[in-house]
């Protein structure tokens, strides 16, 4: 089975996001938000069909864990009412589409963070996200300011609320920026990857994972720039005084294969243990063309996955094994129906 752990709607129906404009339209007039439209199942199933269910199947892989579109989330837009209503349209959205390919999607949250305002007030919409529609992650914005750094870093106790209810309902957090405000970075190019690098660096500098221990976070994108300078931080650690990686960070820390080129999944796999390492395409998302150097699609990751010298059983691990432990309640889904 082939699990990719990192899917985003990016095809969503016309209707949910003009109703996003309208409703940034109405705030910013001082006027109620919109009653939300009316979109039919074959509406969804029909954005899903033609593309992430058409790609899935073409590249070899079986499911996708799915999020909102992460440059959608855009948290640092209007005030709290203005996420927590697009926050529940879009979770909403992921569990129709859920529904309706229960074998090929499992659901993944957006919260409804706002800048200035308390990360614990996110925690119902978690807790209705997994309790009650049956997700079994997460998206966490480590900034929803989009692009300011205004938050305190991942480390700081504002945000063990919602590290505690993470760990009760045993669900891990993919930590993903929103779209950039800041002109300074370009959304995709730039601020993702810079966000990446910065959790890393936010959690390094911390002891977060000696008062969660069972707390776990997927970083994207490959790790940002993590693994092309892993001695850098091996080096910071030791400066700093902390445990080793391996001890510090990485029992709780693991990295997608997000990377758009075979030398970098060749690095990724070279300097980051197979434990830590699960696949991911970001399908569709950042990149959508096609590379003329290879002929192959950017964003096709399996490619480049199998082109790596792997057994069988760490290929597996890759593609399924680690997601399974990663998401635990992924694995009680398959688990459930029978799947190995």
């Amino acid at each position: 089975m082939i699990i990719d752990c990192h899917g985003h709607y990016t095809t969503a129906p016309e209707a949910h996001s003009l109703w996003r404009r309208s409703q940034v339209a109405a705030f910013e007039a001082g006027e109620p938000f919109p009653a939300y439209p009316v979109i039919s199942d074959d509406e969804i199933a029909d954005t899903i069909e033609r593309n992430q269910l058409r790609l899935l199947k073409e590249r070899g892989a079986d499911m996708t864990i799915f999020s909102p579109r992460a440059s959608a989330m855009e948290q640092h837009v209007g005030d709290e009412s203005v996420s927590r209503a697009w926050s529940r349209a879009c979770n909403d959205l992921i569990a129709r589409v859920v529904a309706l390919f229960p074998e090929s999607f499992l659901g993944v949250c957006q919260l409804p963070q706002s800048p200035g305002v308390e990360v614990a007030r996110s925690v119902d919409e978690l807790e209705r996200c997994v309790l009650e529609l049956g997700f079994v992650g997460l998206n966490l914005n480590p900034d929803p300011s989009g692009g300011w750094w205004n938050a305190p870093p991942l480390t700081d106790p504002s945000w063990y609320p919602l590290y505690e209810k993470m760990v009760q309902l045993d669900v891990p957090a993919m930590i993903h920026v929103s779209a950039s405000c800041n002109t300074n970075f370009h959304t995709t190019g730039a601020y993702y990857l810079n966000a990446d690098t910065t959790a890393f660096m936010q959690l390094l500098q911390g002891d977060l994972f000696s008062v969660f221990p069972d707390l776990r976070f997927i970083i994207p994108h490959g790790g940002g720039a993590v693994p092309y300078h892993w001695g850098r931080y091996r080096g910071l650690a030791d400066m700093l005084g902390k445990p080793t990686l391996a001890e510090h960070l990485m029992k709780n820390v693991f990295f997608d294969t997000c990377v758009y080129h075979q030398p970098g999944i060749d690095l990724l796999f070279d300097v980051i243990d197979l434990d830590n390492i699960l696949f991911g395409s970001e399908m569709l998302g950042a990149v959508r063309g096609v590379d003329p150097e290879t002929g192959h699609y950017f964003d096709d990751t399996k490619s480049y996955v199998d082109a790596l010298d792997l057994s069988d059983a760490e290929r597996e691990q890759v593609y399924s094994g680690n997601a399974r432990r990663v998401f635990p309640r992924l694995d009680a889904s398959l688990l459930s129906v029978g799947t190995s």
